[in-house]
């Protein structure tokens, strides 16, 4: 690894900042993403559940975040690889947004148990 250059821990959080930019300016879904993930941030905030459920809830919300950009690198890298419409690529593109919906059925699993247990 003679030619790496030296690690920046500013440099890679400048590159993380840049690419959360880069997304929210460029993918509609992850913006709207965004926008739920504030209003539920605030939402849940006010109900009177235990603090671990906030934080569960809380941490449960980032996870259609994280695979959302996952599958906007994805998607780019295979445009950027074929020009032309591919099946292979189709089914990577595929694959990367099934990837999305899981993670929403999971946020929203997790949501529905800590509310039925908060509930119950």
């Amino acid at each position: 690894m003679r030619n790496q250059p030296k690690y920046s821990l500013f440099k890679n959080a400048t590159y993380a900042l840049s690419g959360l930019k880069e997304c929210f300016i460029s993918e509609t879904s992850f913006k709207i993403e965004v926008v739920l993930f504030i209003i539920f941030c605030i939402a849940f905030w006010l109900t009177p559940f235990s603090l671990l459920s906030k934080i569960v809830l809380q941490t449960s919300l980032f996870i259609p975040l994280i695979v959302e950009l996952l599958n906007s690198a994805i998607e780019r890298t295979v445009d950027l690889a074929c020009s032309k419409i591919h099946p292979l690529a189709k089914g990577a593109k595929d694959a990367a947004a099934a990837a999305v919906l899981l993670s929403l059925f999971l946020t929203l699993g997790i949501w529905v148990a800590v509310f039925v247990y908060e509930l119950l």
